[in-house]
């Protein structure tokens, strides 16, 4: 069953009621997320005053693509997007990408966290009075998460590989009540998995919020980052252009599921799979280990809807971090700027973190693919920024050497002029379902679903749609708790 369960737990939810009472909490609706207007006044004029990383419950209403870019006191505007020049990709096609930076935490991750979260929360089924909040991820998930639960006053456990940034972890050491490292790096979820079947034989009164099975995750990209990117196609198609597909890493599908969004608009359109070539789960049934952080591999997602994706891309993780060094490094900038890419352009560049770098050349490669041109447009999302990356930046510093010209030259020509199609597969049906397959190794065999719930995944044609039509049932719990509360 795909629907996100909404039982209602009373006595749990009374002191749920409580606890979010104590601590001064409004929980936004998925209206007011895709829509701020809708936010009242008087949360508006608070928020003038409170940081965008603050962890004032307030800024839960800052769980949008239109906050105002700015780092203190911002309002609202329209989603916050770039479009990328032809002097930056080298292709004609108009390559748009929805910037994550300006979420709370500097990551879009901060409204899976939430889409999983408060289902269980207005409903009674987590009570964080009692039990911890336990936050499985490959980085920025289990970092929006812990911030939620610092709000909401929760003791949490944040659970990412040890081969992640430093930032990440030190940001998580000051907000999370425990921080596990799991071995490996951001392609070993299966060991994440392992760490939470011990925490649930622990005997510990606890609830997992996994993303990767989560449908709270799929249906806040869904229904959030899908409205965001149709209203960004409403800002910027003329008269005569065609929106041809969105690109996205597959991490915990997630973001992806905006691309189920559009193709519902715009049923001609095409959802790209992007992953890391030195892991090529879809693309091979590979394995591996790769740089790209925060996309996670070696698994199918229980979330993916693989039967509506198109195309997946791999992507080179080397061409990921010699990017990041043209992108950033003064010289890498200088040379961009000689070559034509515009200076403003240039000084967002700090935009792009790994996956940002990384989704972006996967709508390269598939604007070469499908021979696209000046009148067509394909989406894809920043999910954060450099910003949780810096540290990186010094390790290839100490490595490598000082950046110089002839580096940004080789990085420009190679990998962002001379990006190809390899590594790159148009899905025919049968490559949809050999996807999908993959999900029984993982899903059935070691996390516990059955041998039906795979097939209804598969075969069901509502399987999907009826996760999508729960998101005004989910809003008239949250107005309903939030009047119980009563600090509205």
């Amino acid at each position: 069953m795909a629907k996100i369960d909404l039982t209602l737990i009373p006595e749990r939810r009374k002191r749920a009621v409580q606890r979010v009472r104590e601590r001064n909490i409004i929980i936004p609706t998925f209206s007011q997320m895709k829509d701020p207007t809708l936010i009242p006044d008087k949360i508006k004029q608070e928020l003038g005053g409170i940081g965008l990383w603050d962890v004032n419950p307030r800024n839960l209403f800052r769980i949008t693509w239109k906050n105002e870019a700015v780092d203190s006191g911002g309002g609202f505007n329209g989603v916050n997007y770039m479009e990328l020049p032809k002097s930056l990709t080298g292709v004609e096609a108009r390559i748009i990408v929805l910037v994550g930076k300006w979420f709370p935490t500097g990551a879009h991750k901060v409204g899976a966290a939430f889409g999983c979260l408060v289902p269980r929360l207005v409903t009674g089924q987590f009570d964080p009075s009692t039990q911890k909040a336990v936050w499985p991820s490959t980085g920025n998930y289990c970092r929006g998460g812990a911030y939620d639960s610092a709000l909401l006053g929760c003791e949490s456990i944040a659970i990412l590989p040890e081969g992640m940034s430093r930032e990440r972890f030190e940001w998580l050491a000051k907000i999370a009540g425990e921080v596990i490292a799991t071995p490996g790096s951001e392609s070993n979820v299966k060991e994440i998995f392992d760490k939470c079947w011990e925490l649930r034989k622990s005997g510990q009164d606890l609830m997992i919020f996994n993303q990767f099975d989560e449908f709270g995750n799929y249906l806040w990209h869904y229904e959030v980052t899908g409205h965001a990117m149709e209203e960004v196609l409403k800002n910027t198609m003329r008269t005569n252009d065609v929106y041809r597909g969105m690109v996205s890493a597959t991490g915990s599908a997630g973001t992806i599921a905006s691309g189920d969004y559009m193709k519902q608009l715009f049923p001609a359109s095409k959802i790209c799979a992007s992953e890391a070539l030195q892991c090529p789960t879809l693309l091979e049934n590979g394995f591996g280990a790769h740089r790209i952080e925060g996309i996670g591999d070696k698994h199918v997602p229980w979330i993916h809807n693989t039967k509506n994706t198109d195309m997946v891309v791999a992507i080179d993780d080397n061409a990921v971090v010699n990017l990041a060094r043209l992108f950033n490094e003064p010289e890498g900038r200088a040379y961009l700027l000689k070559q034509g890419v515009p200076e403003q352009m240039v000084g967002k560049l700090d935009l792009f973190g790994f996956s940002g770098i990384s989704n972006m050349l996967s709508a390269i490669k598939m604007a070469k693919y499908y021979e696209l041109g000046e009148n067509d447009i394909l989406l894809t999302v920043l999910t954060d920024s450099m910003q949780l990356y810096e540290s990186r930046l010094d390790e290839m510093h100490k490595e490598f050497g000082e950046y110089t010209e002839n580096d940004a030259a080789a990085h420009f020509a190679r990998y962002l002029i001379g990006q190809s199609t390899d590594n790159m597969l148009e899905l025919r049906y049968l490559d949809r379902r050999r996807i999908h397959n993959l999900k029984y190794y993982t899903w059935v065999e070691q996390q516990g679903k059955t041998y039906e719930e795979i097939l209804d995944q598969w075969a069901q044609p509502n399987y999907w749609s009826d996760v999508q039509k729960q998101v005004h049932e989910i809003d008239a719990l949250i107005e309903e708790f939030n009047h119980d509360v009563g600090l509205l």
